[in-house]
């Protein structure tokens, strides 16, 4: 019997999307939210994973993300105005669309999620607003 479950969380951050013909090409911020869900078999005691396992493995990277610029790392003007100024960013391998940092996430967590040996996919939702979001599901097994 499988089942799923999944955590919240959310944090301030901001970015540009320098390709984007319209006003995303300039720097802002969003609210995010992400929801992390595991679907697995549950252990003897009935439990797929703690909670607050689950949420020690996740909450590194949102403190990383939390009141950062994230940055992609061809986007050389933001990378040069942000180390000259000393402003706290994270630079990613990819645009900074939703989807690209869905998968971003995902890839960050998959092998301390692996370890769980009942877990069997991971699924990253990642909200760029209250109603917009991109979803990446990470098969473990």
């Amino acid at each position: 019997m499988k089942v799923k479950i999944a955590k919240e969380f959310s944090w301030n951050m901001s970015h540009r999307l320098p390709f984007h013909r319209g006003l995303c090409s300039n720097i802002h911020g969003h609210t995010y939210k992400l929801r992390v869900s595991l679907i697995g078999e549950p252990d003897p005691n009935g439990m797929l994973i703690d909670f607050y396992e689950l949420e020690s493995i996740v909450k590194p990277i949102i403190d990383s993300l939390d009141h950062s610029f994230v940055v992609d790392s061809n986007d050389k003007l933001m990378l040069e105005f942000l180390k000259q100024n000393n402003f706290r960013h994270l630079v990613t391998p990819n645009t900074t669309t939703s989807e690209h940092l869905a998968i971003w996430i995902a890839n960050q967590i998959a092998d301390k999620f692996r370890q769980y040996k009942n877990i069997e996919k991971i699924i990253v939702r990642f909200y760029e607003t209250v109603d917009s979001f991109a979803e990446f599901e990470y098969e473990l097994r």
